[in-house]
């Protein structure tokens, strides 16, 4: 067995934790604010371990998840693709950085995300969301350096019970 397909067993459960938060419910007036969970494991193993660098998978958990949230479907599926295409296309920049300059990079991925979100949004007839729809790319630039030093030290403890 590959040592990737050996790490596989990390980056499953890491998706499963990024549905789990995102179905997890939360008070009315903190769920605009929620971050893009699954992204932000998205961005994670696409940025660090080269996993999940294809669109397919992101397509696929995009529709997944539009499966499981009951939203328009194909519109995390979009959103999602579009984010690992940009974030393959700038990887070899943005992998370089320290987690607090990446946070930058993940702020500005996530808004274009929320950019085509809101374009969704507004093509299916819903109105102009609330103020606080905007915050989610912001929470999740806030906890993207303390998630990337929980996974990559989870992959570092694997890596050296392996060894």
């Amino acid at each position: 067995m590959s040592g990737r397909d050996q790490g596989s067993g990390l980056l499953l459960l890491s998706l499963a934790l990024g549905f789990a938060l995102t179905l997890m419910l939360l008070p009315p007036a903190l769920e605009p604010a929620r971050p893009h969970w699954l992204a932000l494991v998205l961005i994670y193993w696409n940025l660090e371990a080269g996993r999940l660098r294809d669109l397919g998978p992101a397509f696929v958990l995009g529709l997944l998840l539009d499966v499981l949230t009951g939203t328009l479907l194909g519109q995390h599926a979009l959103g999602l693709v579009v984010l690992v295409f940009l974030l393959e296309r700038f990887r070899n920049r943005i992998r370089f950085f320290p987690p607090w300059q990446q946070a930058a990079a993940v702020f500005l991925l996530l808004l274009n995300e929320r950019i085509i979100q809101l374009w969704i949004l507004l093509l299916s007839g819903h109105g102009w969301p609330v103020w606080s729809w905007w915050l989610a790319p912001l929470v999740a630039m806030l906890f993207w350096p303390w998630l990337f030093l929980l996974f990559d030290r989870l992959r570092r403890r694997q890596r050296q019970q392996r060894s």
